[in-house]
């Protein structure tokens, strides 16, 4: 074996077919880690003519004119080949070293132990202990969640093999019955071009204010869609309302149950359906009133309700980036738009439609859980990789650390 500097080309080749692949291991990151000030080399291991290992490693100077190394998603390897993980490892510690690095930080695209649509272990599934006991060994040290860079904890909707009937069919019924609502509610999903990222940016902004979480700025959007959505790996959409068009299909609605009510006959057992189409008159009579003042305060009768950006690299589609105007969320635009890329997923291949981030500790009930809970509506699994670790290359990384530590 041989361990060497690489092409991108060469590693953009090994991407592609490495079923490790992901969007953050993917060599146009090292574009969008330019603009941050990371540095870029290209390694990997080859068997004769054979590329058998390969990584992005993104370097950042830190203190003491000291490099941190990470390779997003990555390295790309079989981690049950010990002898191939060890020689890796053996030698990019010595390129590391050499290129006045102190750290470095791997977060593999590799699954821990299967777990079910709970959370919990499934008996005599996959375990992958032997790959996190092989990077200890090696020196690595797990990073706790709650420093960790990238997602740990996923739910995912397997699709491979079922059609839109089984998805629908294996459904909670109040997820199922949410989309159908919505999609009578005549919900325009809109594909953004680049110039229309202000109008995603804003429900961005609203949406981390109202949940107090810190929302990137437009420009990392704007790499992202430059670097992604030419080549079909990257969708921003945005969902809007046609406030004319909603409300005449509630008169149009009013008007057919004011006629089957009046089409009852006097008798007393028909006072229980008369009732409640009374209700149901009355509530769609609330629905336009209610549509109707929006008009009025926002002085417009189209709205935007919510804005997703997802990644749609084979074999899944990653639901990466979300936001809803809260005071319109009752329209439950972001069912539609789950549903909608879910067939997209059926229609076009895709293995698995992933709704990426979940709380790690979700059979606590943090108060997160709202967002398991959600993407636990469509069916699906839990997922959990095999998490963040770093391996100290020299004693600059304990330094570092100790003052970190003594400044916090």
């Amino acid at each position: 074996m041989e361990f060497t500097e690489i092409t991108r080309k060469e590693y953009e080749k090994f991407w592609k077919e490495s079923d490790q692949k992901n969007f953050l291991s993917s060599p146009k990151i090292e574009d969008l880690r330019k603009e941050s000030g990371w540095d870029t080399y290209y390694v990997g291991v080859k068997e004769g003519k054979d590329l058998v290992a390969a990584a992005l490693l993104s370097a950042h100077k830190r203190h003491f004119n000291k490099y941190i190394f990470y390779s997003p998603r990555g390295p790309l390897l079989d981690y049950h080949d010990k002898d191939l993980v060890n020689f890796y490892f053996n030698n990019v510690k010595k390129f590391i070293k050499d290129h006045k690095g102190y750290s470095y930080r791997i977060d593999p695209y590799i699954y821990y132990k299967e777990r079910d649509i709970d959370g919990n272990i499934v008996e005599g599934g996959f375990d992958n202990t032997d790959v996190t006991d092989n990077l200890k060994s090696l020196g690595f040290k797990k990073v706790p969640i709650k420093d960790t860079e990238q997602v740990i904890w996923m739910f995912s909707l397997p699709l491979e093999g079922k059609s839109e009937e089984d998805i629908q069919k294996e459904m909670k019924p109040n997820t199922r019955n949410t989309i159908r609502k919505a999609s009578k509610l005549g919900i325009e999903m809109k594909e953004l071009e680049y110039s229309d990222l202000d109008e995603f940016m804003n429900i961005m902004k609203e949406t981390g204010e109202r949940k107090g979480f810190d929302v990137r700025d437009i420009a990392y959007y704007q790499n992202m869609y430059n670097l992604f959505v030419k080549d079909g790996e990257a969708k921003f959409f945005i969902t809007k309302l046609n406030l004319k068009n909603y409300i005449n299909n509630l008169k149009e609605e009013i008007k057919d149950k004011e006629t089957k009510r009046d089409e009852l006959g006097p008798q007393s057992y028909n006072d229980g359906k008369r009732k409640t189409f009374n209700q149901d008159i009355e509530n769609l009579t609330k629905r336009v009133k209610d549509a109707e003042d929006i008009i009025k305060e926002k002085n417009t009768d189209i709205i935007n309700l919510s804005g997703s950006m997802f990644m749609l690299i084979e074999p899944e589609i990653i639901y990466l980036s979300s936001g809803n105007y809260e005071e319109f969320m009752r329209f439950n635009s972001q069912y539609l738009i789950q549903w909608e890329l879910i067939k997209y997923g059926i229609e076009h291949g895709f293995k698995k439609h992933n709704f990426y981030g979940i709380p790690a500790n979700i059979n606590e009930h943090p108060k997160d859980y709202g967002i398991y809970e959600f993407k636990r509506g469509f069916n699906g699994v839990v997922e959990e990789l095999i998490g963040e670790y770093e391996l100290p290359i020299t004693f600059h990384y304990y330094l570092i650390k100790f003052i970190r530590k003594i400044k916090k």
